[in-house]
């Protein structure tokens, strides 16, 4: 029950990142149609997750417990697979075929490539 409960209080928390941010990049934008902003949320929860498990692996330091507030609760509710689902099908159902295929491209090159990101970069700053 202990591990339930910090799971959706990690959820809460990455939730109402994602919302933050999701919000501040909306206004920066200016217009623009591109959904930049679940691209940004979840290639920066990539390579969270990358430089944590990168640092869990290396140096061992994240109980079972940690590691399902920080992985499922946190970054599970920072990311968002089912808004990149909604925003591409918004972008073919309007003809937008260039901008949903970029947009698929680099969510899923963007993600791969910061989750191994992370785990490079906490290698090289933690050793392992």
């Amino acid at each position: 029950m202990e591990r339930l409960l910090l799971v959706g209080l990690g959820g809460g928390l990455g939730t109402m990142g994602r919302y933050a941010l999701g919000g501040l990049i909306g206004r920066l934008k200016s217009g623009w149609s591109f959904p930049i902003e679940t691209l940004v949320i979840n290639v920066v929860g990539c390579l969270a997750i990358g430089l944590l498990a990168g640092l869990a692996e290396s140096r061992g330091v994240f109980t079972g417990v940690t590691r399902a507030f920080l992985f499922a609760g946190v970054l599970g509710g920072f990311t968002t697979f089912s808004t990149f689902g909604y925003e591409t099908f918004q972008l073919l159902r309007d003809g937008q075929l260039a901008a949903a295929a970029l947009s698929a491209g680099l969510q899923v090159a963007g993600g791969l490539g910061a989750v191994w990101g992370g785990a490079v970069l906490a290698r090289l700053v933690w050793g392992g």
